[in-house]
């Protein structure tokens, strides 16, 4: 089922209005004069460098003292810094938005302080009433049962001829795994491999989060009888056209009630919530048979980052995805333990989802460029895709998020 055309992305852009706070008198005289936040940024930057052309004119280098990431940032307001001081990241995507700073290459930058992000602590963050508003838009987004199918139609209901555009074949969107070796629908699959083989052979598996079905249909193709749930009506309509195989359900994780003998789940648990991730364990221990496995792979914040980063909201909750939040993985795993889950064989890779994404960025590119894109996305959405690819490449390049898959057995006896 495809979104009507006059309304393509429009539920993320109008989702977002409730994040947005322009920075008028009051935070001007609130905010620390310029100078000081550029010597603030200057300061915390340890490794890498910013060459900053300034409002004025003139230029200035912040950093510098040691190698790392390097940019160069075009900064045409000083408005751009104070959406920067007091709405953090959504701020300073709104500075991009309106022009106010430019950069021919954003990723080093958003890489950049990310492998600061210690030292740079709540720089990039909002701030005062700019974090309360965020935080209470952002609760506003729960994943309530209406509120979790909203969020993913808002963001996966955008359309399928959207997304077949600039993924690859395999129409997986999440992170592949060794890209560099024989490009991204190869690196794809290998993803699908390393899940199925910690799985071993299972009779029946429970994916939850299928997205346009491809895992499931592999699953499938080797013997499973997979059972796969999404909420999202596009990529069920896909999925079921595609692969007859499988069978596929509009379903709430919460409530799925099978013994299975695997588990898969990929890139999903990032769409809950703090609140929820209890549910999803769940969910999965109750749906796994003793002896049973699960693999799971997902996306962290960096534990020291965590707290900070769940106090208020960012520029990817704010437009990108509602309701969202990156895991903790030792919270995560302190979840797991406790329903019986053992914890094995985790495996990091975020600089290879840093390579998914620039290919994604370069397939939309030029998706766009060669008029391929479906029609309906206006130039604003389009700039806030690109954006977004940008900000996440960078995110694991500094480090400062990772992407990882992980087995959890259940314990007891095989039945």
């Amino acid at each position: 089922m495809e979104m009507r055309t006059s309304q393509r992305g429009r539920d993320l852009l109008d989702g977002a209005r409730s994040f947005a706070r322009k920075p008028g008198l009051l935070a001007r005289l609130f905010a620390p004069g310029f100078g000081k936040i550029l010597d603030r940024i200057d300061e915390a930057l340890v490794t890498g460098a910013i060459h900053a052309t300034l409002p004025d004119g003139s230029r200035r280098t912040l950093g510098g003292r040691a190698p790392g990431f390097v940019c160069q940032v075009e900064l045409r307001s000083w408005n751009a810094l104070v959406r920067l001081a007091t709405n953090g990241s959504i701020g300073w995507y709104q500075a991009w938005e309106a022009g106010e700073w430019a950069s021919p290459d954003p990723v080093p930058l958003f890489a950049l302080f990310m492998a600061n992000g210690s030292e740079l602590g709540d720089t990039g963050r909002a701030h005062g009433p700019f974090r309360w508003a965020a935080r209470f838009a952002h609760w506003l987004n729960r994943n309530t049962h209406s509120g979790a199918q909203k969020n993913i139609s808002a963001h996966y209901d955008l359309g399928n001829d959207f997304y077949a555009a600039w993924l690859d074949p395999t129409m997986s969107y999440s992170s592949a795994l060794a890209v560099a070796e024989d490009g991204l629908e190869a690196a794809q699959r290998r993803k699908w491999d390393a899940l199925a083989l910690r799985l071993g052979n299972p009779a029946s598996v429970l994916e939850i989060g299928c997205g346009w079905g491809g895992l499931a249909a592999m699953l499938t193709s080797r013997g499973s009888d997979v059972t796969a749930i999404s909420l999202s009506d596009a990529q069920l309509a896909w999925a079921r056209e595609r692969h007859p195989g499988v069978d596929f359900r509009k379903q709430d994780y919460r409530d799925t009630a099978g013994r299975y003998d695997a588990v898969v789940s990929v890139e999903m648990v990032e769409a809950l919530g703090r609140e929820y991730w209890p549910a999803f364990m769940d969910c999965i221990a109750r749906n796994l048979r003793p002896g049973g496995r699960a693999a799971i792979q997902y996306i962290s914040m960096r534990d020291e980052f965590f707290e900070a980063y769940a106090r208020s909201a960012d520029f990817i909750q704010a437009y990108i995805f509602p309701g969202g939040l990156l895991i903790r993985t030792s919270e995560f795993r302190r979840l797991a333990e406790a329903r019986g889950l053992i914890w094995q064989d985790q495996r990091d890779f975020g600089l290879d989802y840093a390579e998914t994404l620039k290919c994604w960025r370069e397939n939309f590119d030029a998706a766009e460029r060669e008029g391929r894109l479906p029609q309906g996305f206006d130039r604003r959405f389009c700039d806030l895709w690109r954006y977004y690819l940008m900000y996440c490449e960078g995110g694991f390049r500094g480090g400062g998020i990772d992407v990882h898959q992980v087995t959890l057995v259940k314990q007891g006896e095989s039945e």
